[in-house]
Formats: structure tokens, C-alpha cells, sequence
């Protein structure tokens, strides 16, 4: 079967290379007519074929799928399911995995998001919402003494959430948000974040490995919010005692009450938590592979990834069980200068001894520390004619380590991250230090 991924991400490129593993594609028919990546990036060259189709573009993709034969499709990023992308290709006759328009508004809509949860008892922050200054305004005067977190409804690529105790801070951000958008503005919640990620056909569901993003552009956990600096998998902190809590209290209501609204859901669904001292709390909910999380998640999936993302898609996920490595992963993210605000693109990349791994046309790269292994992921990048390899986003790659211990597995992703060098880069340096301390 052909199998194309929608989208230009390091979470594509990760799914493209996990597909490439699957022992469905062990035979000797060449890799890059057996994954397909649209449009993909300079990374994705090597394990799948790059085809030229803008995501948001409904139409193209249908048609790309057509004329390829395809009989899979994966979208990874979260504007092409909130347009409808699966409603096209359904419509085509082409099986996806990814939920429909309707669905995806659990993430394109964090208004629709929060009064789901709240119409179905999911225990989540104190929420107001404003659609014009002067009611905000209001509430920011009667809330004078407290820290709120604002939050633009629409989608904002993860960067579309602020946090301040400063009035005039809260104040500038919020109207910027009401000049188009709904604002929310919630209670701060204090605790620790985890990432948990659900695979769910029409009638059955299945927890994978949880993860643990980092969100702040800052060493220890300071300044903006970006689309996430890097990402650990497993998560010693939570054991099964808490993820039964956040089993019965989150997401066993959340699929209540989707299947109560009508909301068929064939994909992978994300649930943003905060454990706080009261228990698990809701932050969002994504409807898609997380960016960096999959990065870390999926080297640590030992069963065939085809069949998963299959099963899911066709709806036979009662009859499967993934199997998981007990080695960890940490991943980090490689930036480029400015990011989260401006930054520029094209700078030209120098992967130093770890070059030639990459023109393999593999992730997998030569690791300086003994008993680890490390992968590099591209995000939106591309060769210009004369064969340069250059960046074209804010997160321009993520280097992950996965080893034995959590030492191993830090050590090879930071030689990783050091060793992709261009203008700028830089990256968080405490990646996983909160969660796997000493």
C-alpha cells in the first residue's frame, strides 16, 4: 500500500521515517514509491518521495492521491484538518487518518474546546470568554491581583497563548487577539505539564507513551511560548496510579461525550494536561501528532507503525497492542535566530560529521556517546539549486537521543543539536532537567 503524509514539520518527518520502518515496506520495491510526503522537506527526501501539493489545498491533495495511487493518507499539520482536508479526501474515496472539520474543532476552536469539556464535567481551568475590549477590559480591572492566562481561540501554530500578572501586558495581548478572534481568559494553573496521546478509531481507543513538551523559549521554563523547544518520552513522573486518574477524569469523558455530539473521530487525539495538587487538569486538546512530542514518541515504538496508523484508519484498534522500548528518548529543537518573533529563512546549514548520515537519506546519525543512538528531523527544510542545505522556519530541527538511560539519551541529542550549525541556532539547554532531575 502507498501512503502519503501531508506536511513540511520535523512530525512529518518522523512519521515518514517511522512509516519507512514498517515491516509492511521490508521488500525490495525502493522506499520512495511507498511513502509519500506532500510537500515534505529536505529531510523527508531520504526516506520518501516528495511531491509538490500545498496542504490547505484540498483539491491538489485529492488529486496528487488520485494519480499516485494512494491508499493512505496521514495529515500531520493542524490548518489542513481544520479545513476540511479529511472531509475532501473521504468524499475522494480515500481512506485518512485524521479527523473531519467538524471534529477538528476540538483544536481549531479553543472556545468550542472549553465548553465541550465543560458541558461533560472534564475538570479544566476557570474560563471567561470575550468578544470585545471594553468586557475584557472589565474583567482585567476585577481581576487585579490575579495571574490569567490569555488565549486566542483560533489557530495560532502553539503560539497563541500568554501568561502575565502585568495589567498592561494582559491588556495589549488580549485586544491584539479581539481584533479578529475570540479571546479566552483562564485561571493559572500551577503544576506540571504532560502530553498524552490517544489512537482512536470509531469505537475504541488506545493510550500511547506519554510525553512531556517544553513550551518556553527560556531555560527554566522563562519567556515565550513557542510551538515547543523540546519534548521527553517516557515521563518518570507519571505512573499508573496517575494515568488511571487521568484516564477516568479526562479522557474516558472526552469520548463519552464525542460519541454523544456525533463527533466520528478516526486519528490521533492529544490531551494537554496540567497535574496541579488538586489532580489532572485540561489544558487543550490537539487533533494531531504533536510537534516536537512525536519526534521523541515514536523512535521509542517498537510494533509496526503502518499497522497502527492502518487500524486506526479502518477501525480494527481493538485488535492491536503496541509494543514500546524501555529506552528513553529526549529531543531537542533546533532554532533559528529571533524565533518566536521574526526570524529570518534560507540560512545556509552545516551538519558538520554528521553530514553524511543525512545524505544517506537517513535520520539516523553517527553518535559520539556509546550506547545511544541519535536522529536528526527536519522542519521545512530545503536544497537550494547548487545543493545547499537551507531552513525555512522558526523550529528548524529537532535532535533526539535515545539510549538506555536518561544520561545516554541527553548526552546524544545535545551532541546532536551542536552539531547542526548555521547562522543563529540555538537551542533550550535544560530539555527534560525538570522531569529527570540529577
Amino acid at each position: 500500500m502507498r501512503v502519503m503524509v501531508v506536511g513540511s514539520g520535523a512530525r512529518e518527518h518522523a512519521v515518514a521515517w517511522a512509516l519507512s520502518r514498517s515491516a509492511d515496506y521490508s521488500s525490495a520495491r525502493p522506499m520512495k514509491e511507498r511513502v509519500f510526503c506532500a510537500p515534505g522537506n529536505a529531510g523527508t527526501e531520504g526516506v520518501a518521495r516528495n511531491v509538490a501539493v500545498d496542504p490547505q489545498d484540498g483539491t491538489a491533495v485529492v488529486r496528487a492521491c488520485q494519480e499516485l495511487g494512494i491508499g493512505l493518507v496521514l495529515v500531520g499539520p493542524e490548518g489542513a484538518l481544520a479545513s476540511g482536508l479529511v472531509d475532501d479526501l473521504e468524499a475522494a474515496g480515500i481512506r485518512a487518518f485524521g479527523p473531519k472539520r467538524a471534529a477538528a474543532m476540538l483544536e481549531s476552536s479553543k472556545s468550542f474546546a472549553r465548553s465541550f469539556a465543560e458541558r461533560h464535567g472534564i475538570p479544566c481551568a476557570r474560563t471567561e470568554r470575550f468578544t470585545d475590549s471594553a468586557s475584557f477590559i472589565r474583567f482585567l480591572d476585577e481581576m487585579r491581583d490575579q495571574r490569567l492566562v490569555l488565549k486566542k481561540s483560533g489557530l495560532a501554530s502553539g503560539k497563541g497563548v500568554f501568561e502575565s500578572d502585568s495589567r498592561e501586558e494582559l491588556r495589549r495581548f488580549g485586544e491584539s487577539v479581539l481584533a479578529s478572534d475570540e479571546l479566552l481568559a483562564e485561571e493559572y494553573l500551577v503544576g506540571k505539564e504532560l502530553s498524552v496521546f490517544a489512537l482512536c478509531d470509531l469505537s475504541d481507543r488506545l493510550l500511547l507513551p506519554v510525553c512531556a513538551d517544553h513550551k518556553k523559549a527560556g531555560q527554566g521554563d522563562s519567556g515565550p511560548n513557542t510551538g515547543g523547544m523540546g519534548a521527553v518520552c517516557p515521563v518518570p513522573f507519571a505512573d499508573a496510579k496517575l494515568l488511571a486518574k487521568i484516564e477516568h477524569d479526562i479522557v474516558d469523558p472526552t469520548f463519552r461525550g464525542m460519541d454523544s455530539e456525533g463527533l466520528k473521530y478516526r486519528g490521533i487525539l492529544f490531551f494537554g494536561i496540567m497535574v496541579t495538587d488538586q489532580g489532572p487538569r485540561l489544558l487543550e486538546y490537539n487533533v494531531r501528532f504533536g510537534d516536537p512530542e512525536t519526534q521523541s514518541l515514536l523512535p521509542l515504538l517498537d510494533s509496526n507503525f503502518l499497522d497502527l496508523c492502518t487500524g486506526t484508519a479502518v477501525g480494527r484498534l481493538c485488535s492491536l497492542r503496541p509494543t514500546v522500548s524501555k529506552r528513553i528518548a529526549c529531543g531537542v529543537v533546533v532554532a533559528a535566530p529571533g524565533y518566536p518573533g521574526d526570524y529570518p529563512k534560507g540560512l545556509a546549514v552545516n551538519l558538520g560529521r554528521l553530514d553524511a548520515g543525512v545524505e544517506a537519506g537517513l535520520p539516523e546519525l553517527d553518535s559520539s556517546v556509546p550506547g545511544a543512538d541519535a536522529l536528526l528531523f527536519h522542519a521545512s527544510t530545503a536544497r537550494s539549486p547548487d545543493g545547499t542545505l537551507r531552513t525555512g522556519g522558526g523550529r528548524c530541527f529537532t535532535a533526539v537521543g535515545v539510549g538506555e538511560t536518561w544520561e545516554t539519551a541527553r548526552a546524544s541529542a545535545y551532541a546532536a543539536a551542536r552539531a547542526v550549525k548555521f547562522e543563529g541556532a540555538w537551542f533550550r539547554p535544560d530539555i527534560g532537567d525538570r522531569y529527570y532531575p540529577g
